[in-house]
């Protein structure tokens, strides 16, 4: 069997380039004649434009123009459009409020821009871009989802800010469950904002030639796909055929990088106007205002649990801030992505949920890493937590009691999906075991013997990915189908190029998805090439997120390869002298069954493309692409336990283990696995002790740089120590789940938890700075 084959610990093949400065981003490229672009952004969270005047700006050495949003707008070039229409309870569209790529008559949040200037060098671009003179007149602002229903009305045809009132489950059944209830647990809390912090900022670089009509944008993007139809279809940069969008090395998504932006937009159209290639990379404090935001939700939750333990029902009430206007996908995070992970792992039989959408002035908020589930999880299992200490049971023990049992999949929750498979109790029993549960007592006890006060918390969480199928997700609103494509190209000399749909932007997929083609093909691992992020040579796809790429992306290049096998057998058979239906392929060998007349993929390839005596019915050549659309979601889950210590005269929270054992299905490289654990637990801790992005009453935001809003670091974090059970997903043919995102879903409930556990109270406000758990402390 092969050593770099499904199932392998294989070293990633890009990380050589990476390491070694050879990679290939946005920023690396430039093409002769490039200018460059900055953009003018807006000091005030809402404000009208009464005049902007760029005379100054225009006559500045090297400026090669300066345009605003009017000059947009008169090009014919459209608002950036939402991609995920939610209905209201009362069956009416939720509303959307125009985002032109650049503000016209008003800014609704600090750091909209609203002109863009475009010079020879990038310091001319931002002298430009200073010397821009703007009248506004600055108008009340809502700058909290607190202030934004009673506060002033940000959009003229949106009254109460209001995007939608939208519910899923069965409000009857719930009610009678808390009447029956014998006890009731209830909590308030904060899903904080978070901003993210990919390494590599978001660029773009726009190429226009005036003898074809046409644009290549090289930009970072998560989903080059789906960039290229909405600047075409729906902002009418140009017609599709006559745009390439190009994502090459990108250096961290985590979701914010899924979305159509102003800037890529308004880089493209000024390539087209000036002439000349056009390019913009955002600075660090860019970043923090204009990159979509995550998370910021204010919850209302109600567990109602029997005299056993067993929960009879939940109810949830949730205001989630959109920001100013929605991004690409804005509307199914806190809804479809959200409310149907309400059941968790457990057999609750009656569950409610009611979102209320709102906008503020403030960025906009869409997906990130997890992008809805760790939100659900949050509130499943601080109630889960918080109620077997209010009824004194083992917070273990309460979940076994409810978990769902493995002889009742396929299993229907009250909120709308159907888990396929699954063994919950089988990931905590082991988790437990490693994380030596029956030890933490005196864990506990040798911690107060020093002063200090230890906590452990538990996180069973469940996520839903790979979203599908293409026709039930439009049916819920989306704009597209989420199914996704792969090509399998054999060379006639017998090595293989792949064209993904997906993208990797950190995920390790040249290495992956290579693995599966070098097992199912035969082929050594290192003639194997992975090409993706490119609409000129990769065949329509949806691009990366919610944990899809393997489950999705790689169940297309699984078709693909079975076509490819399916025609080598016919190939052979017509070589050999042999029926196909007698024809086995293994290992890399077709071969005639019960005889010694075999052949290799590499002699049948070559036979492929020098077709002597092909019958005809047997075309030449050796490539098949597919596109393949789930059945169904994946649902990884896993169980999660931190361990604090707390330092009561500081307030200072040291994580001090951490433990994770998540269920990804079959798992094609653990290496790859394990690193995307990692990467999403300090995330997810990131969230929980460190960071939030928070903007002050009047919508200035304050975590505006690295001084105000705090990452974790290495310090921070303890040696993670990660495991997995398998059942495998019963509806793709690799039988895998997803994993990038499991950490940042599990981490930041189990990690309060075991906050609140050692300092002994029942909530306590993410993330547990020093001077939150200090002040708790001093109330205890």
């Amino acid at each position: 069997m092969s050593e770099t084959g499904i199932g392998k610990r294989v070293k990633r093949r890009e990380d050589v380039r990476f390491i070694t400065g050879r990679g290939n981003y946005t920023d690396d490229i430039s093409v002769a004649g490039q200018t460059y672009a900055a953009f003018v952004r807006s000091p005030y969270p809402r404000a009208r434009i009464v005049s902007v005047d760029a005379g100054a700006a225009k006559a500045a050495p090297g400026v090669v123009g300066v345009f605003t949003g009017q000059d947009l707008a008169a090009d014919g070039i459209g608002p950036l459009p939402c991609g995920w229409m939610v209905k209201s309870k009362d069956g009416s569209d939720m509303k959307i409020p125009a985002r032109p790529p650049l503000a016209v008559e008003r800014v609704n949040f600090v750091g909209e821009p609203y002109a863009v200037a475009i010079a020879e060098t990038p310091e001319a671009a931002k002298a430009a871009a200073a010397a821009v003179e703007t009248e506004f007149e600055e108008l009340p602002a809502a700058a909290s989802l607190a202030g934004a229903a009673g506060g002033p009305q940000i959009h003229p045809d949106i009254p109460g800010n209001r995007c939608y009132d939208w519910e899923l489950g069965d409000a009857a059944a719930v009610e009678a469950a808390f009447a029956r209830a014998s006890h009731v647990t209830r909590l308030e809390f904060a899903n904080n904002r978070l901003i993210p912090n990919a390494i590599e900022p978001r660029a773009a670089l726009a190429v226009y030639s005036a003898a074809t009509e046409e644009f290549t944008l090289h930009t970072t993007s998560q989903n080059p796909h789906l960039a290229r139809l909405i600047l075409t279809a729906f902002v009418n940069l140009a017609p599709e055929h006559k745009l390439r969008v190009i994502s090459p090395d990108v250096g961290g998504g985590f979701g914010s990088k899924i979305f159509v932006y102003p800037e890529e937009t308004a880089v493209a159209w000024a390539a087209r106007r000036v002439g000349r290639p056009v390019k913009w990379t955002a600075d660090r404090s860019e970043a923090f205002l204009s990159d979509a935001h995550g998370r910021d939700h204010l919850t209302t939750a109600e567990l109602a649990l029997s005299e056993s333990g067993t929960f009879l029902g939940m109810r949830v009430r949730t205001k989630a801030n959109l920001g100013a206007y929605l991004s690409t996908f804005a509307s199914s995070v806190p809804t479809f992505l959200y409310g149907t992970l309400l059941a968790g792992q457990y057999r609750t039989p009656a569950i409610h949920v009611e979102v209320e959408g709102l906008f503020t002035n403030t960025a906009p908020v869409d997906a990130y890493r997890g992008a809805g589930r760790p939100e659900a999880t949050y509130v499943v299992e601080r109630l889960v937590e918080t109620a077997a200490r209010e009824l004194g049971v083992d917070p273990a023990e309460l979940r076994r009691r409810n978990f769902i049992q493995p002889d009742q999949f396929p299993y229907e929750t009250p909120v709308a999906l159907v888990y396929d498979t699954g063994n919950y109790q089988a990931s905590l029993e082991k988790a437990l075991q490693r994380a030596d549960y029956a030890g933490f007592a005196a864990r506990r006890r040798e911690s107060e013997a020093r002063g200090k006060r230890r906590g452990i918390g538990f996180s069973c969480y469940i996520e839903a990915c790979g979203l599908a199928p293409s026709q039930l997700a439009i049916q819920l609103g989306a704009g597209v189908g989420l199914y996704e494509s792969g090509e399998v190209r054999v060379n006639p000399t017998g090595s293989v190029t792949v064209f993904t749909g997906s993208h990797s932007h950190g995920q390790g997929h040249e290495t992956t998805l290579a693995q599966i083609v070098s097992d199912k093909l035969g082929v050594p691992f290192e003639q194997v090439e992975v090409v993706h992020g490119d609409t000129g040579r990769v065949e329509f796809g949806l691009g990366t997120y919610g944990s899809r790429s393997v489950a999705v992306g790689g169940s297309a290049v699984i078709r693909a390869t079975e076509k490819i096998v399916a025609k080598g057998k016919r190939i052979s058979a017509h070589m050999l002298e042999a029926s196909p239906d007698d024809v086995d392929f293994d290992e890399g060998v077709f071969a005639v069954r019960g005889t010694n007349k075999k052949m290799t993929f590499g002699e049948v390839a070559f036979a492929a493309y020098v077709p002597a005596s092909f019958p005809d019915d047997l075309e030449p050549g050796l490539s098949e692409k597919s596109f393949y659309d789930p059945k169904n979601f994946t649902f990884p889950a896993g169980a999660h336990i931190a361990e604090v210590e707390v330092d009561p005269d500081t307030g200072v929270v040291d994580l001090v283990r951490f433990v994770a054992v998540d269920d990804f299905g079959e798992v094609i490289n653990p290496m790859i696995v394990e690193g995307q654990v990692h990467g999403g637990i300090a995330q997810g801790v990131g969230q929980a002790l460190l960071e939030h992005g928070i903007y002050d009453d009047a919508g200035q935001l304050v975590t505006g740089s690295f001084m105000d809003y705090c990452m974790p670091r290495a310090d921070d974090l303890p040696s993670f120590e990660v495991d997995t059970t398998v059942t495998p997903c019963t509806h793709n043919p690799l039988g895998v789940k997803g994993c990038g995102e499991a950490g940042a879903i599990g981490a930041p409930a189990a990690v309060m938890n075991a906050v609140t556990d050692a300092l002994g109270v029942k909530d306590l406000a993410m993330p547990a700075s020093p001077e939150r758990v200090w002040r708790a402390l001093q109330a205890v």
